[in-house]
């Protein structure tokens, strides 16, 4: 379609909620999205600069435009989601998430079963879920069955057939795991109340059963049936039991959806909790497949649709640690404090484990994946125009002002490559000075690697704040490197990272990846400094000792020390155990040395 006919449709577009729809050349739909005002919108995609490559490619291929306009913005989150996962557009987000999840079903019948399924029908049978895992439908069934006595039997329990004597009571019978209603025994009425309360456990409402149980039990203790109240005493121990460990929230919170979001470069995951007297009664983690850069708000939205539609939820009001547009339906609560904040943070805690079990066994599966989705973050986080896959950090030694040392480590795609790790002996500064002693380092490193014709990093990290940045600035600068390499320096109080020319430090989240990486160079590079200075400290301590006794010169004092490995083992040595290492005469003076006395 030539570009004229495109404006025209640009053009014509209504200022109203809708969706819109690209397709290509061929006619093919390649992407779908949803807006208050769909001209604003689509117009944007057409007039602005998009930094992000796959954003102007989708732009690129766009040929035609249709669109649909609906009543609310609600309306439209709703349609978006279904022509999402209907059509599956090239550069629409993916939803990973293909299962199908198991129900808990009180079959429409006289004498209703309750039974696990994964198949809806819709006969007029009630569904309770969908769950997520079949290990908590299996939890409720069997706190069911110890609570109330339920046929199992798939028998047509008519009035007629019952009162002709069609069927006889089963094991289940004298177990006594059922009343028997196939032979009369148990009253539809007396049975549709059991069915009433289970109705109610099944939405979290333990209360009206628990009031039930406890009438019973007193009833039966006055009338001294106390076998049959210590029954119904252990039928309300489960059932508090089982709420006990349910409940982890405010009772009053009720009928309640929580949504959190957690997020990186290429993946986005949402976990959803839904609350029910106080009580979490469905938790369940999406994972959402980034196509552009869809911002967090945008994946909650669609996310949100989604888990709703999937899990029948007509829940009123949502809990979420941002605030998102879905409509007037729907009340949006962003939790500031108290219970319903901890709720959401207890969302966003699932999410983020969620993640890290998805990252952990990439990093089994596909090392390489892990490793470009790591460098892909770092280069967004830090703001680089290209990923640091080298990166080297610097650190300066010299406790209590002597043997100044400087310590360099690398790291190569996110893991130390520590054939490169280099050690520096501080040769220009006198005395403790560790702005020299950083810009005389950073300065010998990089010469050498230029004048080597060595690689050279794409970041590197100055351990200290602004003076110590500044120090290795005025090396780049004289080798002709500034704005070649990017450089940050980390301060180790608060974990600012400085940029140059830039007074103002960036705060990168604690739990971030990249900070843990920059940790690990900054915490490597300390160790290998300490290292390097201890022994320099060590060797320059024993060299003292040993120089001190007249006649011993550097090759004695190195035989020496292969022999005896220390200062101390020579002191305490035999005379006998010096001379057949370093000969009578010098063994003399050195056993004369330590032996004065």
């Amino acid at each position: 379609m030539p570009k004229t006919a495109l404006d025209i449709q640009i053009k014509t577009l209504p200022h109203q909620p809708g969706v819109y729809q690209y397709f290509d050349a061929d006619d093919k739909l390649i992407y779908v999205g949803k807006a208050k005002d769909i001209k604003k919108r689509v117009s944007s995609y057409f007039t602005k600069h998009h930094d992000y490559g796959k954003t102007r490619v989708l732009v690129k291929n766009i040929a035609s435009i249709k669109h649909i306009v609906v009543e609310t913005e609600n309306d439209a989150l709703l349609l978006e989601n279904n022509l999402i996962k209907k059509y599956q557009p090239k550069y629409n987000v993916m939803l990973k998430d293909d299962k199908s999840y198991p129900w808990i079903c009180i079959k429409n019948e006289r004498f209703p079963r309750i039974f696990p399924t994964r198949r809806v029908i819709k006969d007029g049978s009630e569904y309770f879920g969908p769950y997520t895992s079949m290990k908590t439908v299996r939890t409720l069934l069997d706190l069911i069955k110890g609570l109330y006595q339920l046929r199992t039997c798939n028998y047509d329990l008519s009035e007629a057939k019952i009162e002709a004597g069609k069927y006889k009571v089963c094991l289940e019978y004298h177990l006594g795991n059922c009343k028997g209603p196939c032979e009369g025994l148990e009253t539809e009425e007396e049975y549709h109340s059991n069915i009433t309360a289970i109705r109610e456990i099944l939405k979290g409402n333990f209360k009206d059963s628990l009031q039930q149980f406890r009438k019973q039990m007193k009833r039966h203790a006055e009338a001294m049936q106390f076998e049959d109240a210590q029954k119904i005493k252990e039928k309300l121990e489960i059932l508090e039991n089982y709420q006990a460990k349910s409940t982890i929230v405010n009772p009053k919170i009720s009928n309640v959806d929580v949504f959190s979001i957690v997020s990186d470069e290429t993946y986005a995951f949402v976990n959803f909790l839904q609350l029910s007297y106080g009580s979490i009664i469905r938790s369940h983690t999406l994972e959402l497949k980034k196509k552009l850069q869809e911002s967090d708000k945008e994946l909650l939205e669609l996310a949100i649709t989604e888990i709703r539609q999937r899990f029948n939820s007509n829940s009123k009001e949502i809990y979420v640690p941002f605030k998102i547009d879905l409509g007037e339906e729907v009340k949006v609560t962003v939790p500031k404090l108290g219970d319903k904040k901890s709720i959401v943070d207890l969302s966003k805690r699932n999410a983020m484990y969620y993640r890290m079990d998805k990252l952990k066994q990439i990093k089994i599966v596909d090392p390489d994946r892990h490793a470009n989705r790591i460098m892909a973050q770092m280069k967004a986080d830090l703001r680089l125009s290209e990923e640091p896959r080298h990166i080297e950090c610097f650190d300066n030694s010299n406790i209590q002002g002597t043997n100044p040392v400087a310590a360099c480590v690398v790291f190569k795609n996110g893991k130390p490559s520590k054939k490169d790790y280099r050690h520096f002996n501080i040769k220009t500064v006198e005395g403790p000075d560790d702005f020299a002693s950083m810009e005389e380092v950073v300065y010998r490193r990089y010469k050498r690697l230029l004048e080597e014709d060595q690689p050279l990093p794409q970041l590197i990290i100055i351990d200290g704040g602004k003076g110590q940045l500044s120090s290795a600035l005025k090396s780049l600068d004289a080798l002709g490197l500034r704005g070649k390499i990017a450089i940050i320096g980390i301060a180790k109080r608060l974990e600012e990272l400085f940029y140059p020319d830039d007074p103002i430090p960036l705060y990168l989240d604690k739990k971030s990846e990249t900070l843990k990486i920059i940790q690990q160079l900054r915490n490597e590079a300390h160790r290998f400094g300490i290292e390097h200075h201890r022994n320099r400290r060590s060797k320059s301590a024993l060299t003292t000792e040993l120089e001190n006794i007249p006649g011993v010169g550097e090759q004695t004092i190195i035989d020496l020390m292969k022999r005896f490995k220390t200062v101390k083992r020579i002191a305490n040595a035999k005379l006998d155990e010096l001379e057949a290492v370093i000969g009578v005469a010098r063994a003399n003076k050195v056993y004369n040395y330590y032996h004065k006395e």
